[in-house]
């Protein structure tokens, strides 16, 4: 077998490991259901999460299945709930206790897969904190390069970014005597 065949191999596989894993399922029942061993499944869950964080094109199609996803429960609450209505107008508690549960279920596993989904957004908004923090501390820098070059403005500059620092920053004015 080629290793291009082994990689679509590969990826397919992990697609369908991540596709049982977004619509709420398990590690264990994705396990079952796809006949691999545990252990693999965890990996390609592992691969796949390391890929969606550092891939903006996978974390774009990952929301996009997630959408989809979330589209398909709504429909399947909707026919649920007919079949609720249905069996109320023909009286039939057991159908209709049974519909219930199921929507329950569906809700419990689509709640499951937005709160997953979650820790992908979470990750993006640290990373974009994280940029953002860099970069003031860039600009800090270069205003304090400034006010130490040139002491004529070095205390309006010092005295705006203390303005503009956090309450609990200090920022030191140091004069040259």
């Amino acid at each position: 077998m080629s290793i291009e065949q082994q990689t679509v191999d590969h990826l397919d596989q992990m697609n369908k490991v991540v596709s049982k894993y977004l619509e709420g399922n398990d590690p264990t029942k994705i396990s079952k259901e796809l006949n691999l061993p545990r252990v693999k499944v965890m990996s390609y869950l592992d691969e796949w999460k390391a890929m969606a964080a550092n891939n903006a094109a996978i974390r774009e199609r990952a929301r996009e299945a997630l959408v989809a996803a979330d589209t398909h429960y709504n429909k399947l609450i909707q026919q649920t709930y007919e079949v609720i209505d249905d069996a109320t107008t023909t009286a039939n508690l057991s159908a209709k206790t049974t519909a219930i549960k199921l929507v329950l279920d569906i809700e419990a596993r689509r709640i499951d897969m937005l709160q997953k989904a979650g820790l992908l957004e979470n990750k993006e908004l640290a990373e974009e904190m994280i940029e953002i923090e860099r970069r003031q501390d860039i600009l800090v820098g270069i205003l304090r390069d400034i006010a130490t070059e040139h002491p004529e403005i070095r205390d309006k500059i010092m005295r705006r970014l203390s303005d503009a620092s956090k309450e609990t920053e200090v920022i030191t004015i140091v004069r040259d005597v």
